[in-house]
């Protein structure tokens, strides 16, 4: 099993928690280290992660979770209670549909380039909509009847492997967090487990040093 992605790539982030918490082997492949074109034949879409496995490629980190989740069930990410999945999955699709897509790499480029926006412009598009949608998580979080270690649960899972690589990215976007308290409640709860550490920015080979850590 192949993952191909980049140290701060958040989608390929939350696949590496998700292998590391249940325990699963697998090489991990910088995109850099490929030769030019060589991604892109691999996945037509371009963009990351993409997990090998059986000879197969599959791209987009949801639908790489829930292979995992289908192949490896134990130990499980969802819980097991219907309502309480649909739940924790709607909490992580806030990140994947609503906020990730808006203010990854090549819509920042877009705008700077195409749209011929100032930085400063677009620090002030990432901040906004990192807001909105942080709001709704720690208000997902605190309408829920009893308060847990991690987002939803005493074991990390499912919505902590989203939530941890967001809040890095609004780390380094310069995003006030201190209105969210459950939010970064959850992420110091996942800085104390060694596979969030091993998935890490910081723990992959392609890491610079110019780079901001994650628990370090």
């Amino acid at each position: 099993m192949r993952l191909y992605s980049m140290f701060r790539n958040s989608a390929g982030w939350r696949v590496r928690i998700a292998l590391e918490l249940k325990g699963i082997a697998y090489e991990y492949v910088a995109t850099s280290s490929l030769a030019p074109g060589a991604y892109q034949r691999l996945n037509p879409q371009g963009l990351m992660p993409a997990l090998e496995i059986d000879g197969e490629i599959i791209a987009q980190s949801s639908a790489i979770l829930e292979l995992l989740e289908e192949r490896y069930p134990d130990p499980p990410l969802l819980p097991q209670d219907s309502i309480e999945r649909a739940r924790v999955r709607s909490f992580a699709q806030v990140i994947t549909a609503d906020l990730h897509p808006i203010n990854n790499t090549r819509i920042r480029k877009y705008l700077a380039g195409e749209m011929g926006q100032t930085q400063a412009a677009i620090d002030s598009w990432v901040r906004h909509w990192c807001a909105a949608a942080l709001g709704s998580l720690e208000e997902m979080l605190d309408r829920r009847r009893q308060t847990s270690r991690f987002c939803f649960g005493d074991t990390p899972g499912w919505a902590d492997l989203h939530l941890v690589p967001q809040l890095y990215n609004c780390r380094r976007y310069g995003c006030d967090l201190t209105p969210y308290p459950r939010l970064l409640a959850a992420d110091a709860a996942c800085r104390e487990v060694e596979a969030f550490r091993r998935a890490a920015p910081e723990s992959m080979p392609d890491f610079p040093p110019s780079e901001p850590a994650w628990f370090a």
